[in-house]
């Protein structure tokens, strides 16, 4: 792994782990085009998205840390608002979808589902999805428990690479109700638990395997200093992303990334 290849892919995962056009597609696609490979790719890829969950953590830590004090006083069966519990059972439902299908999927998440040509029919089938949560959506409602649980579903679609975690995320926000500001605020939180679960494991995972090499001259497949700079580059753009969709889906539907999605899946079915 060069310092150019971790800049790469980091840039990559900062892009796209927010805007809904699925981040591990585009990783999976600048690997094959670059021939970018490692042996620890998963690992890799998992420890980016540890970089886009703290830019998830600095974006929105108000919320975040208004949700935990809450969670504590919840705990010691202290008064909490509605709003706060009901958020809080929303996202601690919601996580747990995720949680065992990904341990129950965790084989094909490494192997059957880093596929290309799988890439093409996930990324129709995830605009397909977001086309109906646009026509269909009544954006009438607020978060609570119950569709917490629900919008977990949706997000544990993600564990198939071409999906998008936040696509299928706000898609189900809006097929249940929730207003598209809603949806969005309420898939970064959502997203918070799972990525920094996914993302510390691997973590754990690279450091042990001893390809934690922090040296400038470690080597062409030692992952330490290499990950580092694509750490911080997923981080930063991360932050950018996180921006800019909160910002653009206040005013637009999801009408740009559902065509964007269909265009990148026609390149790709015309390339291979």
């Amino acid at each position: 792994m060069t310092l150019l290849h971790a800049t790469i892919l980091g840039l990559v995962e900062g892009l796209t782990e927010f805007i809904p056009v699925s981040s591990s597609a585009h990783l999976i696609l600048v690997r094959s085009i670059f021939n970018i490979h490692s042996g620890n790719d998963l690992a890799f890829d998992a420890v980016l998205q540890m970089a886009t969950i703290l830019a998830v953590l600095v974006y929105f830590f108000p919320d975040l840390w208004q949700l935990y004090k809450s969670f504590v006083r919840l705990c010691l069966r202290q008064i909490v608002s509605d709003e706060d519990k009901r958020m809080i059972w929303a996202i601690i439902l919601g996580t747990i979808p995720a949680v065992i299908i990904g341990l129950l999927l965790e084989h094909y998440m490494e192997t059957v589902f880093r596929n290309t040509h799988l890439l093409v029919w996930t990324l129709i089938l995830g605009s397909a999805l977001m086309f109906w949560a646009e026509r269909k959506g009544k954006q009438d409602k607020t978060i609570t428990a119950k569709k917490g649980l629900i919008l977990g579903f949706f997000q544990s679609l993600a564990l198939v690479p071409g999906i998008s975690r936040s696509g299928a995320t706000i898609s189900g926000g809006l097929l249940n109700g929730l207003t598209r500001s809603d949806a969005t605020r309420f898939c970064f939180l959502l997203s918070f638990p799972i990525i920094f679960g996914s993302g510390l494991k691997e973590f754990v995972g690279v450091f042990k395997s001893g390809a934690f090499d922090l040296s400038l001259g470690g080597g062409f497949d030692t992952l330490g200093f290499p990950l580092g700079i694509g750490f911080v580059v997923a981080f930063i753009v991360g932050l950018l992303s996180i921006h800019f969709l909160i910002t653009y889906l206040k005013n637009h539907k999801l009408t740009l990334f559902i065509w964007y999605r269909v265009v990148l899946a026609v390149a790709i079915l015309a390339f291979l």
